[in-house]
């Protein structure tokens, strides 16, 4: 086991201890966990299982069921591309288009350098700006493909 995965599980260790014994702990656990790693790796899983006594498959279960959970790795910057009707209107899928070229990843995949994550979502309210991306917490609306490259460089 490499020394990464070692202190994976230790600080996992210390993310389930003050719950230990406690009932409701599981979902603050798995929350607490992704915010330390980024995302939940099998090692943290089994770990979080072996603490608490609790089968494997009921952890997956829960953090499979809940869309704030992830179990593979995830980028720095997560970008957001509106699918909702106004947005789609105007054009989204064309900026959709234009993040998944200058990426070379596809909808729900993340770059090889963990630098963005891209996640098409139903609506993201801002319909008067349609189309409309987020990148992390910052809307970009009134796209055009042509605009995609410039909002992607400010995030490195």
């Amino acid at each position: 086991m490499s020394q990464v995965e070692l202190k994976k599980i230790q600080k996992t260790r210390e993310i389930v201890a003050p719950w230990k014994g406690k009932k409701g702990g599981l979902i603050p656990i798995l929350q607490e966990a992704q915010h330390e790693f980024g995302y939940l790796p099998p090692e943290v899983m089994e770990t979080i299982s072996k603490e608490l006594k609790i089968p494997k498959a009921e952890i997956y279960g829960v953090a499979t069921f809940y869309a704030q959970f992830h179990l593979k790795p995830r980028g720095r910057h997560v970008i957001r591309v509106c699918r909702g009707t106004a947005c789609h209107v105007r054009g989204s899928l064309k900026i959709l288009e234009k993040v998944k070229e200058l990426t070379g990843v596809s909808e729900n995949e993340t770059t090889d350098d963990l630098r963005f994550t891209i996640e098409p979502v139903a609506c993201l309210g801002a319909c008067g700006l349609a189309p409309v991306m987020m990148v992390d917490s910052q809307t970009f609306g009134r796209l055009a493909p042509d605009m995609v490259a410039g909002v992607l460089a400010k995030f490195e």
